[in-house]
């Protein structure tokens, strides 16, 4: 859903940004707790959960928010393959921000941890598939972080170069 105007919707802005602070949070709590076996490890394990499971309730909300009040039109003289990339960057940036925290969430219940605030197990425990599991999440982080430097670089070019209000449009409402 678009809709008219030149902002997006205050709500969209704040979990836009609350996200993308936490969201860098998590990429750099995950990295430092990867192969730390110092007592800080639980710590950061603990961090990492508690994150990933406010960023799923986020993402959630955020969903809610874009298909209630929709985003601004991208600008009409942006190229077709561009308006492609840019849908298909920010679906990307959608699915990787729910499957991340979900796969975790499968993840720790397939290995047989503890979740955080006694939620239930997604999946049975399952050594196996708790490996797999791990492996996609760490993939998956390699690929949101690619992807989060790629949506990073597109907002730097509509805001610098292009001068076309897409930057402008997630930074304030005026």
């Amino acid at each position: 859903m678009s809709r008219s105007g030149e902002h997006f919707h205050p709500l969209s802005r704040l979990l836009h940004w609350l996200m993308a602070l936490l969201i860098l949070a998590m990429l750099f709590v995950g990295v430092s707790m990867v192969g730390d076996l110092s007592p800080r490890h639980t710590l950061l394990v603990g961090i990492h959960k508690l994150i990933g499971l406010a960023l799923l309730v986020l993402v959630l909300i955020r969903i809610g928010v874009r298909l209630k009040y929709g985003a601004p039109a991208l600008p009409g003289d942006l190229p077709a393959l561009q308006r492609l990339a840019a849908k298909a960057s920010h679906w990307l940036l959608y699915a990787l921000m729910l499957a991340m925290p979900l796969i975790g969430w499968g993840m720790l219940s397939a290995g047989g941890y503890p979740i955080p605030l006694h939620l239930p197990a997604l999946l049975p425990h399952d050594l196996k598939l708790y490996a797999v599991l791990r492996l996609a999440h760490g993939w998956l982080a390699y690929l949101l972080f690619a992807t989060v430097l790629v949506h990073l670089a597109a907002a730097l070019v509509h805001g610098l170069i292009r001068r076309d209000g897409v930057l402008r449009s997630m930074l304030s409402g005026r």
